[in-house]
């Protein structure tokens, strides 16, 4: 008659919602456009930031499932629940070091939090090394993404809310 019992199926869908973004470490969070490697500032691989970090305690940016730890341990992919694939790369050019200076602290198929410890970055060996330091987390499946913000500046602690991402 007037649908009062009737449910909008607008209500019974899952209201999409924006996810937060986290500082992998303590140190200073820049827009990806800021990081020294084209493939990254150009946003080849995605949209992002970095945090040029101050300790080498490397954390999760985002809750979800680790999907891969590269061999060489300088990048790990993490798929969240909304199907989001986020890419943290630590240090640029760091994949000819052959994993040296990284201790991974996860594997394909765990679940991770901001609070879950991903891996550990010897940054004397990176700067040994003469590699930039910087750890990159950058969204590269951006053509589900609706809306990314990076609302953090300057100075970050690990595990820090610095953005946002809605799904589309």
């Amino acid at each position: 008659m007037f649908n009062f019992f009737k449910k909008n199926k607008k209500e019974e869908s899952t209201p999409i919602e924006k996810k937060n973004l986290y500082a992998p470490c303590n140190g200073r969070v820049v827009p990806v456009t800021e990081v020294a490697d084209p493939v990254f500032s150009q946003k080849m691989m995605g949209d992002g930031y970095a945090v040029i970090p101050e300790d080498g305690a490397i954390y999760s940016p985002v809750e979800g499932k680790i999907l891969s730890v590269f061999p060489t341990k300088h990048a790990i992919g993490i798929q969240m629940e909304d199907g989001l694939e986020i890419l943290i790369h630590m240090g640029l050019d760091t994949v000819e070091m052959n994993g040296k200076p990284f201790e991974t602290h996860v594997a394909e198929g765990d679940t991770v939090t901001a609070d879950t410890k991903v891996a550990t970055c010897d940054l004397a060996a990176l700067a040994e090394a003469g590699k930039d330091n910087a750890m990159v987390v950058v969204i590269t499946n951006m053509d589900k993404v609706k809306e990314y913000e990076l609302t953090a500046e300057g100075t970050v602690s690990a595990r820090q809310v610095v953005g946002t991402v809605l799904h589309k």
